[in-house]
């Protein structure tokens, strides 16, 4: 049996009716297989090769133009982290899926792939069974494929339209197409003085929270709350590397702990985290409520309950990510009184949980990632107007 397989010509960038089209990369040929499979059971995706390793990827990624290439880490003659800058040097405007295995190690190669350009990732079946039975596998897959497929469309070249079939029901990662012409609808900044700062992210997530913190937290009194999509490990990772790049304190929250100010909480893997009062004092609440928006942790109860303990003081900023995760409970903190930023489209990988926001009436600004830290620093600092 060959190891590798090509679709290339079946269906040529360009067309009109072109699905998204995908490269499979993995030294196992059954998770390959798999993989494939698993795709194209959506007709709006098309896996145009399947191949072993890193250098035969950029090959693949040359001769047949993807518009996203799911690429193991951890393969003979060439690895993932090897072959990502060459992937992206041969095609710049590729989207770049990580899949590896849950581990520390792996995690921590992902997060090194982000800060790389790669705009994923994805934690990877171990076998066919896991695959075969992990029905949030094939759908957080496929949901991450189209909607980095159609930011890819949708940044590319004029003859790389995303097309949608008649009939095509809308799935979580399909936002970019819903928010990207809406008209973005602003209020008011109300006047408040927030006592905690919450950041609701996903897509894209990691590689924003490493440009906004620094730029962020330098003179921040509050406690910082932050939930990423991102399953268990990674997330422990994940805390490690902003507490190195902001030199504050930061960890995965426990349940119990009190809210510090000056201290970051980031929600672990497969937990929601909530604030609840105990005490007299603001403590930190971890469950695993069932998922919201396909998600846990998920931004909406986090955000629910920061409204309900805090008012009209909470600050929330929402970043790139697919869905619409943070809709609900933004509505929440507007209808307390507080204040809802969103990044806005150019620079959000997939501009669908900052979109939802942006377009719903609910935010103060909408801006360009640069912008987010200055402008929340501002009204942290009680010097908004």
């Amino acid at each position: 049996m060959s190891q590798e397989r090509t679709t290339a010509g079946s269906n040529p960038p360009g067309s009109d009716a072109d699905p998204y089209r995908v490269v499979v990369v993995d030294d196992s040929v059954i998770i390959r297989g798999l993989l494939a499979r698993t795709l194209e059971a959506d007709p709006e995706i098309q896996v145009v090769e399947t191949v072993s390793n890193g250098l035969l990827a950029i090959a693949a990624v040359t001769r047949s133009v993807p518009d996203v290439v799911v690429l193991d880490i951890e393969m003979p003659v060439m690895d993932g982290l090897t072959a990502l800058p060459k992937i992206i040097e041969a095609d710049p405007g590729v989207k770049v899926i990580m899949a590896s295995t849950l581990t520390l190690r792996n995690a921590d190669i992902s997060m090194k792939a982000l800060a790389l350009g790669a705009a994923d990732y994805i934690p990877k079946p171990t076998s066919s069974g896991d695959i075969s039975s992990g029905y949030d596998f094939k759908r957080e897959l496929v949901a991450k494929v189209k909607a980095l497929g159609a930011a890819r469309r949708a940044a590319g070249p004029p003859t790389r339209t995303p097309r949608r079939p008649a009939g095509a029901k809308m799935v979580p990662g399909q936002a970019p197409t819903l928010y990207r012409d809406a008209p973005v609808k602003l209020r008011d900044a109300p006047v408040i003085t927030p006592q905690v700062v919450a950041i609701g992210s996903s897509t894209g997530g990691p590689q924003a929270l490493f440009q906004l913190l620094p730029t962020l937290v330098a003179d921040l009194r509050q406690p910082l709350l932050i939930t990423q999509h991102m399953p268990a490990t990674f997330t422990t990772i994940l805390a490690e590397h902003i507490r190195k790049l902001t030199g504050r304190p930061c960890a995965e929250a426990v349940d119990g702990e009190p809210l510090t100010g000056g201290r970051i909480y980031i929600a672990p893997g497969n937990f929601h985290m909530t604030v609840a009062s105990a005490e007299g004092r603001n403590v930190i609440r971890l469950n695993q409520n069932p998922p919201e928006n396909f998600c846990r942790p998920a931004v909406d109860p986090m955000l629910r309950s920061l409204a309900h303990i805090f008012g009209r003081n909470v600050l929330t900023i929402i970043l790139t990510g697919m869905g619409q995760d943070g809709l609900k409970g933004s509505e929440e903190v507007v209808k307390a009184g507080g204040v809802v930023v969103a990044q806005d489209a150019a620079t959000s990988v997939v501009w669908g949980m900052p979109g939802a926001v942006a377009t719903a009436g609910i935010c103060s600004a909408v801006l360009p990632l640069a912008e987010i830290g200055p402008y929340t620093r501002k009204i942290a600092m009680r010097l908004a107007a």
